[in-house]
Protein backbone atom coordinates (compact mmCIF):
# COMPACT_ATOMS: atom_id res chain seq x y z
CA UNK A 1 0.00 0.00 0.00
CA UNK A 2 1.67 3.13 -1.00
CA UNK A 3 2.23 5.96 1.90
CA UNK A 4 0.11 9.05 1.64
CA UNK A 5 1.45 11.68 0.42
CA UNK A 6 0.72 13.93 3.70
CA UNK A 7 2.71 11.15 6.27
CA UNK A 8 5.73 11.29 3.19
CA UNK A 9 5.56 15.15 3.95
CA UNK A 10 5.20 14.86 7.65
CA UNK A 11 8.41 12.38 7.89
CA UNK A 12 10.37 14.58 5.26
CA UNK A 13 10.03 17.94 7.29
CA UNK A 14 10.80 15.79 10.55
CA UNK A 15 14.37 14.59 9.87
CA UNK A 16 15.15 17.95 7.91
CA UNK A 17 14.92 19.43 11.41
CA UNK A 18 17.71 17.30 12.44
CA UNK A 19 19.85 18.57 8.95
CA UNK A 20 23.74 19.98 9.56
CA UNK A 21 22.57 22.79 7.50
CA UNK A 22 20.91 25.71 9.62
CA UNK A 23 19.61 26.98 6.69
CA UNK A 24 17.27 23.73 6.31
CA UNK A 25 16.36 23.43 10.03
CA UNK A 26 15.33 27.14 9.98
CA UNK A 27 13.33 26.47 6.15
CA UNK A 28 11.29 22.97 7.57
CA UNK A 29 10.27 25.15 11.16
CA UNK A 30 8.97 28.09 9.15
CA UNK A 31 6.80 25.08 7.07
CA UNK A 32 5.44 23.34 10.02
CA UNK A 33 4.57 26.06 12.08
CA UNK A 34 2.43 26.98 8.36
CA UNK A 35 1.11 23.66 8.77
CA UNK A 36 0.39 24.10 12.40
CA UNK A 37 0.10 20.34 12.87
CA UNK A 38 -0.62 18.80 16.02
CA UNK A 39 1.37 15.80 14.99
CA UNK A 40 4.84 18.36 15.37
CA UNK A 41 4.22 19.74 18.71
CA UNK A 42 6.12 17.48 20.78
CA UNK A 43 9.36 17.18 18.47
CA UNK A 44 9.16 21.15 18.27
CA UNK A 45 9.61 21.34 22.09
CA UNK A 46 12.08 18.61 22.09
CA UNK A 47 14.08 20.60 19.49
CA UNK A 48 14.19 23.68 21.51
CA UNK A 49 16.36 22.17 23.98
CA UNK A 50 19.43 21.02 21.66
CA UNK A 51 19.16 23.52 18.65
CA UNK A 52 22.32 25.37 18.45
CA UNK A 53 20.98 28.51 16.36
CA UNK A 54 19.48 31.27 17.65
CA UNK A 55 17.58 32.23 14.49
CA UNK A 56 16.38 28.57 14.31
CA UNK A 57 15.56 28.48 18.17
CA UNK A 58 13.34 31.78 17.70
CA UNK A 59 11.36 30.18 14.81
CA UNK A 60 10.86 27.12 16.90
CA UNK A 61 9.42 29.84 19.61
CA UNK A 62 7.11 31.28 16.71
CA UNK A 63 6.09 27.92 15.56
CA UNK A 64 4.68 26.63 18.75
CA UNK A 65 3.04 29.96 19.39
CA UNK A 66 0.65 28.98 16.30
CA UNK A 67 -0.63 25.93 18.36
CA UNK A 68 -3.06 25.71 21.44
CA UNK A 69 -2.42 26.91 24.65
CA UNK A 70 -3.72 24.12 25.93
CA UNK A 71 -1.52 21.95 23.70
CA UNK A 72 1.87 23.44 24.38
CA UNK A 73 1.83 25.01 27.70
CA UNK A 74 1.46 21.63 29.26
CA UNK A 75 4.43 19.98 27.80
CA UNK A 76 6.95 23.40 28.09
CA UNK A 77 5.83 23.22 31.57
CA UNK A 78 7.20 19.60 31.51
CA UNK A 79 10.65 21.54 30.42
CA UNK A 80 10.60 23.26 33.02
CA UNK A 81 12.10 20.27 34.83
CA UNK A 82 14.71 19.19 32.64
CA UNK A 83 18.29 19.07 33.49
CA UNK A 84 19.48 21.18 30.85
CA UNK A 85 19.61 24.80 30.77
CA UNK A 86 18.67 25.48 27.42
CA UNK A 87 15.24 23.33 27.62
CA UNK A 88 14.13 25.40 30.84
CA UNK A 89 15.67 28.59 28.62
CA UNK A 90 13.76 28.07 25.87
CA UNK A 91 10.56 26.56 27.44
CA UNK A 92 10.51 30.12 29.60
CA UNK A 93 11.07 32.15 26.18
CA UNK A 94 8.38 30.40 24.71
CA UNK A 95 6.06 30.32 27.50
CA UNK A 96 6.42 34.19 28.04
CA UNK A 97 5.27 34.66 23.77
CA UNK A 98 2.08 32.07 24.23
CA UNK A 99 1.45 34.49 27.64
CA UNK A 100 -1.06 31.86 29.04
CA UNK A 101 -1.23 32.37 33.09
CA UNK A 102 -2.39 29.06 33.08
CA UNK A 103 1.83 28.44 33.21
CA UNK A 104 2.23 31.05 36.25
CA UNK A 105 2.52 28.21 39.08
CA UNK A 106 5.44 26.70 37.00
CA UNK A 107 7.65 30.05 37.65
CA UNK A 108 9.20 28.91 40.80
CA UNK A 109 11.50 30.76 43.37
CA UNK A 110 14.02 28.35 41.86
CA UNK A 111 13.75 28.70 37.77
CA UNK A 112 13.80 32.66 38.96
CA UNK A 113 17.10 32.47 41.01
CA UNK A 114 18.68 29.92 38.44
CA UNK A 115 22.14 29.24 38.88
CA UNK A 116 22.30 29.44 34.96
CA UNK A 117 22.31 33.24 33.36
CA UNK A 118 20.03 32.38 30.59
CA UNK A 119 17.92 30.28 32.36
CA UNK A 120 17.33 33.42 35.17
CA UNK A 121 16.80 36.32 32.48
CA UNK A 122 14.03 33.87 30.82
CA UNK A 123 12.24 32.91 33.80
CA UNK A 124 12.23 37.06 34.89
CA UNK A 125 10.99 37.69 31.40
CA UNK A 126 8.21 35.18 31.29
CA UNK A 127 7.44 36.10 35.25
CA UNK A 128 6.23 39.41 34.43
CA UNK A 129 4.40 38.47 31.76
CA UNK A 130 2.74 35.50 33.30
CA UNK A 131 1.97 37.10 37.00
CA UNK A 132 -1.54 37.62 37.81
CA UNK A 133 -3.12 40.66 39.55
CA UNK A 134 -2.00 40.81 43.09
CA UNK A 135 1.09 38.67 43.03
CA UNK A 136 3.40 41.32 41.74
CA UNK A 137 4.85 42.60 44.90
CA UNK A 138 5.83 38.51 45.91
CA UNK A 139 7.37 38.49 42.88
CA UNK A 140 9.18 41.80 43.27
CA UNK A 141 10.25 40.39 46.14
CA UNK A 142 12.16 37.73 44.44
CA UNK A 143 13.70 39.52 41.91
CA UNK A 144 15.19 42.26 44.07
CA UNK A 145 16.83 39.45 46.21
CA UNK A 146 18.84 38.82 42.46
CA UNK A 147 20.01 42.45 42.12
CA UNK A 148 23.83 42.77 41.94
CA UNK A 149 24.43 39.33 39.57
CA UNK A 150 26.22 38.93 37.25
CA UNK A 151 27.54 41.89 34.12
CA UNK A 152 25.82 44.88 32.55
CA UNK A 153 23.71 42.61 30.42
CA UNK A 154 22.13 40.74 33.21
CA UNK A 155 21.71 43.38 35.46
CA UNK A 156 19.74 45.18 32.50
CA UNK A 157 17.15 42.38 32.14
CA UNK A 158 17.00 42.47 35.58
CA UNK A 159 16.21 46.16 36.11
CA UNK A 160 13.30 46.13 33.10
CA UNK A 161 11.82 42.67 34.60
CA UNK A 162 11.54 44.84 37.64
CA UNK A 163 10.47 48.37 35.97
CA UNK A 164 7.37 46.12 34.41
CA UNK A 165 5.89 45.59 37.63
CA UNK A 166 5.79 49.40 38.30
CA UNK A 167 5.46 51.04 41.48
CA UNK A 168 5.54 47.66 43.23
CA UNK A 169 8.91 47.37 43.15
CA UNK A 170 9.92 50.77 44.59
CA UNK A 171 9.62 50.54 47.94
CA UNK A 172 11.90 46.99 47.59
CA UNK A 173 14.12 49.01 45.49
CA UNK A 174 14.71 51.71 48.08
CA UNK A 175 15.31 48.69 51.25
CA UNK A 176 18.37 47.52 48.32
CA UNK A 177 19.70 51.06 48.08
CA UNK A 178 20.73 50.88 51.45
CA UNK A 179 22.22 47.23 51.58
CA UNK A 180 25.71 46.35 52.68
CA UNK A 181 26.95 45.57 49.07
CA UNK A 182 28.24 48.27 46.83
CA UNK A 183 26.93 46.21 43.80
CA UNK A 184 23.72 45.80 45.19
CA UNK A 185 23.09 49.44 46.32
CA UNK A 186 24.27 50.54 42.84
CA UNK A 187 22.03 48.10 40.84
CA UNK A 188 19.07 49.23 43.08
CA UNK A 189 19.77 52.82 42.46
CA UNK A 190 20.06 52.61 38.60
CA UNK A 191 16.94 50.55 39.08
CA UNK A 192 14.65 53.22 40.61
CA UNK A 193 16.55 55.68 38.58
CA UNK A 194 15.40 54.18 35.08
CA UNK A 195 11.99 53.58 36.64
CA UNK A 196 11.56 57.07 37.64
CA UNK A 197 13.35 58.21 33.83
CA UNK A 198 12.91 55.65 31.16
CA UNK A 199 14.84 57.71 28.62
CA UNK A 200 17.73 58.32 30.85
CA UNK A 201 19.64 54.80 29.60
CA UNK A 202 21.08 51.93 31.94
CA UNK A 203 24.95 53.53 31.09
CA UNK A 204 23.47 56.77 32.57
CA UNK A 205 21.43 55.29 35.51
CA UNK A 206 24.68 53.31 36.34
CA UNK A 207 26.96 56.00 36.71
CA UNK A 208 24.66 58.05 38.72
CA UNK A 209 24.39 54.98 40.96
CA UNK A 210 27.67 54.60 41.00
CA UNK A 211 28.07 58.41 42.04
CA UNK A 212 25.60 58.24 44.84
CA UNK A 213 27.29 55.19 46.38
CA UNK A 214 30.36 56.66 46.65
CA UNK A 215 28.95 59.49 48.16
CA UNK A 216 27.27 57.39 50.36
CA UNK A 217 23.78 59.19 50.11
CA UNK A 218 20.67 57.82 48.79
CA UNK A 219 18.06 60.21 47.01
CA UNK A 220 15.45 61.82 48.78
CA UNK A 221 12.28 59.80 48.42
CA UNK A 222 9.75 61.16 45.29
CA UNK A 223 12.13 63.54 44.33
CA UNK A 224 13.27 61.61 40.83
CA UNK A 225 16.62 61.13 40.95
CA UNK A 226 18.84 58.67 42.05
Amino acid sequence: MPIPENETNTTRQLQQLENDNSSVRLRAVMAVGAAADELFVTTLVQRCAVEPDFSVREALTWALTRYPAGVTVPLLVGELRSEGPQARSQALHTLSKIGDRRAWPAITRRLLTDADQEVARSAWRAAVVLVPEGEEAELAGVLVSQLGRGGREMQLSLSRALIALGEVAVPLLRGAAVDSVPRVRRHAIATEHLLRDPDAGFAYAVEEAKRVVALGSVAPKGDGSC
